[in-house]
């Protein structure tokens, strides 16, 4: 859908504020009277809360409140909470009497500031009851092993029976024999009881056909999220409604969740987040930690700030969960997979079962198609901070772990790196994961990954590179790398809403988070070139649901540049097909004569303007000018529209657009990294990554969500982990400096992104999601070039050091621990 706007480059309405400082966050909002809120951490990996004396701490001047787990809306396990979310007795609340983590809030304090808050935290005298900690996943599965919760150490979906309604996942205690672990081969994952488990095709039959059989043991590392503004929350309350200024990934679909927390109705809560600092996952609807602010602002009538810290953000800020992994996988001569059978350890952290291992298997499913599958999984809890999605959650793990056996089983065959991804690479309705209950595989809407392919194998010039690959200069020698990932791309379902006015402006009401992406305003292009307007003439709306916003998606799963460009074309559809029936009331004709471009409506000599066309709308009224709306509008959107109903021409309508399959996105990256075989030190001189991510909206946007993706996979790569005290069971690596996120110094010499272009055929805008897909690939392609420069037998787990690569040139062998969680 190319035209003046989309596909084209531009200013976005917020680039000025946040380039001048004038764009304000959470902690930059102040009120007359307000608080500061501080937390009591806990000590303890796993403890119970005994006693709290905190009257040293109340008598302190200027103390105002002190919040406990006590003061929190009761949990009624079973209980339907809205949109989908049930009740559970295990899940996170934002303050607790048995802490799972060191660092876990205890409790909070409100004072007249800050260091006033502090002191009283240091008053405070907690009483605990130690309790048993694990902190390596592998471990908690061992013979009379110690749980991460007193219920047990592994989430479980029981089976329901026959004919009756399918249960909530169930925390119980799962331990593996002696015998399970003396199988297992040096350095090789156990193969012991699983949870979770799907089967395609024949697997023992693929592996029959195979002429190259491999069987690899790889071990990622839990990384937290570390976004640059942490989960800071100014609340107050007015006229019985809650005010929460918070960070946020998804202004609309906060309000439900805020609402859970606080144990108010979802209209009696106003968010307010124009502006955030990145989330990547961690803060999709949020955080529960907001109810803290909330709670303190109702128990003391003023309005309470609570900052948090960089040390607190890496306790409760979320992370992504590491995967224990063993892929047993056949190749034919040729380099197609005929069958794949894959075991995963999710560590889960203490509370919500999490999906990444299911996520790995449908992603490596639909990344490499091998001809028959099986996958087993287990999440097993462990006494560390709370995991959640990160962007392309279980997406980037399962490339990750496939990526170094691709790159193994090309060498061993004697096969170009290009040939063996191409061959095994997605093409058009492509099947991917288990089978549904009968007994179907899903499928996509599109795949072009072969064409990314070959357009980043031309580019990055790899058949001329791909000879000095693995050739010695001094202490120094080159590897060439490349790999593929994929990861949801959309969702649909929402509303679009805009109002174009007797002035003859535009106003869009965007319920989309401001996070970064801009995609906030991005997908409004569509409905402003569907209806002729200048983007000039056009107003966004955003970051405040108390400006009449639409039903909008989640902020996550890369789903909305797909999800709001559709309902954006509908909204866009709606208004333009007014603008031709006012034009044919007023002017005579048909409507359907009628083009609508360049601020007009016309059919030949007959011409009116936009803003005419919007004074008649309000004298027509309607449907109009919002007075009567389409009967499939989200509830939401209907109370919004009717508070701007009588203002204009009013577009309005949901996405009912048919979509046969699901919306994915891919990409294939290509590096090079030179490594000093004599310190381990190494690092990427070239990038190039190519994405089939449908049309392109807005270039030099998809550049950035490309290459910013790729950076994250390659901080993975590099240098990303954490680091625990298998005995103590606390973190050691706490700062920026220990958990070592990507910085400008790690990014490639030479970095690069390009795009196929080519429109998804189940979308009418033909766009899909970009924001996940490129993390995979990113990881992949280097540590893939790594092994190309020094061997296969250097790593088999992530990030891949120097001391790794140093150790192991030495040894002529793998040297790290294998299974060992979080060193």
């Amino acid at each position: 859908m190319a035209g003046k706007l989309v596909g084209h480059n531009y200013t976005t309405p917020d680039l000025v504020a946040k380039v001048t400082g004038k764009a304000k966050y959470s902690e930059d909002f102040r009120a007359e009277g307000m608080l500061f809120a501080k937390l009591l951490l806990s000590p303890m990996p796993h403890a119970r809360v005994v006693s709290i004396d905190a009257s040293a701490a109340l008598a302190l001047p200027g103390v105002k409140a002190i919040l406990t787990a006590d003061d929190l809306p009761e949990v009624v396990a079973g209980a339907n909470l809205g949109e989908g979310i049930v009740a559970s007795t295990l899940s996170e609340r934002g303050l607790t009497m048995e802490p799972l983590y060191e660092g876990e809030p205890i409790l909070a304090v409100a004072a007249v500031d800050e260091l006033t808050a502090a002191e009283a935290i240091e008053r405070i005298k907690v009483e605990y009851e130690r309790l048993p900690f694990v902190v390596d996943p592998v471990e908690s599965l061992r013979p009379g092993s110690p749980n991460a919760r007193t219920e047990g150490n592994v989430w479980v979906r029981p089976q329901p029976a026959q004919g009756a309604p399918a249960t909530g996942p169930q925390v119980q205690e799962l331990k593996w024999t002696d015998e399970d672990f003396d199988k297992a081969g040096e350095g090789q994952l156990p193969l012991g009881k699983h949870t979770d488990e799907w089967v395609v095709g024949d697997v023992e039959a693929g592996f029959k056909q195979a002429d190259l059989i491999l069987d690899e043991t790889f071990v990622g590392a839990n990384t937290s999220h570390e976004p640059l503004e942490p989960r800071t929350a100014m609340a107050y309350w007015q006229n019985g409604k809650l005010y929460m200024h918070c960070s946020t990934q998804s202004t609309m679909r906060t309000i439900g969740a805020v609402a859970r927390w606080v144990g108010i109705k979802p209209e009696e809560v106003v968010i307010v987040s124009e502006y955030t600092g990145g989330g990547f996952g961690s803060k999709g609807s949020g955080t529960v930690f907001v109810v803290v602010p909330a709670l303190l602002a109702k128990k003391t009538g003023a309005p309470v700030m609570m900052r948090i810290t960089r040390e607190q953000e890496q306790y409760i800020g979320r992370a992504r969960p590491a995967l224990h992994s063993r892929v047993k996988i056949g190749f034919r001569k040729d380099g197609r997979i005929t069958a794949l059978d894959g075991f995963a350890i999710v560590e889960n952290g203490p509370y919500d079962v999490v999906g990444d291992a299911r996520s790995a298997g449908d992603h490596i499913s639909l990344s490499y198609q091998p001809m028959a599958m099986r996958w087993r999984s287990v999440s097993v809890l462990t006494n560390t901070p709370p995991r959640g999605a990160q962007r392309a959650p279980g997406g980037m793990q399962g490339n990750a772990l496939m990526a170094p056996i691709m790159g193994r089983g090309s060498r061993r065959l004697g096969i170009d790196l290009v040939a063996i991804h191409r061959i095994n690479a997605p093409e058009g309705k492509a099947p991917f994961g288990g089978p549904n209950a009968r007994g179907v595989q899903g499928r996509t809407t599109s795949a072009f990954l072969k064409d990314a392919i070959d357009k980043g194998a031309e580019l990055f010039n790899w058949e001329a590179r791909k000879a000095r690959s693995g050739q010695r200069n001094g202490s120094k020698v080159r590897g060439l790398g490349m790999a593929v990932s994929a990861y949801s791309a959309g969702s649909v379902g929402f509303d679009g809403l805009f109002v174009i006015k007797p002035d003859g402006t535009m106003q869009v009401q965007s319920g989309i988070g401001n996070l970064g992406t801009e995609s906030v305003f991005d997908v409004h292009r569509v409905a402003a070139e569907l209806v002729g307007m200048p983007w000039e003439k056009v107003e966004v709306v955003w970051g405040n649901t108390a400006k009449y916003l639409p039903s909008t998606c989640n902020q996550g799963g890369s789903q909305t540049t797909h999800a709001m460009t559709r309902a954006a074309h509908a909204a866009g559809t709606d208004a333009k097909k007014k603008l031709q029936e006012i034009a044919a009331k007023t002017l005579g004709g048909t409507a359907e004569t009628y083009q609508v471009a360049d601020g007009r409506v016309f059919s030949g000599n007959r011409s009116m303007t936009l803003a005419q066309a919007a004074k008649k709308a309000i004298e027509l009224g309607g449907v109009y000018d919002g007075h009567e709306l389409p009967k499939d509008i989200n509830a939401a959107t209907k109370a919004s529209a009717e508070a701007l109903a009588g203002q204009g021409l009013m577009g309005v309508a949901r996405d009912s657009y048919p979509r046969e399959g699901s919306s994915k996105s891919y990409v294939a990256t290509f590096a090079e990294v030179e490594v000093d075989v004599e310190t381990g030190h190494y690092q990427v001189l070239d990038l190039l990554a190519v994405a089939d991510v449908g049309t392109v909206i807005h270039p030099r946007n998809l550049g950035g969500q490309i290459l910013g993706g790729t950076m994250l996979g390659l901080g993975h790569a590099l240098t990303q982990k954490w680091v625990y005290d298998q005995h103590y069971g606390v973190p050691l690596a706490r700062r920026f400096y220990q958990t070592r996120p990507p910085t400008i110094l790690d990014a490639p010499a030479s970095m690069r992104s390009a795009a196929l272009d080519i429109p998804d055929p189940e979308t009418p805008v033909g766009a899909r999601g970009v924001g996940e897909a490129p993390v995979g690939a990113g990881f992949g392609a280097v540590v893939n070039a790594i092994a190309a420069a020094v061997g296969d037998e250097v790593f088999k787990r992530s990030p891949v050091t120097a001391d790794m690569i140093l150790t192991a040139v030495e040894e002529g062998r793998v040297t790290h621990e294998p299974l060992t969680a979080n060193i």
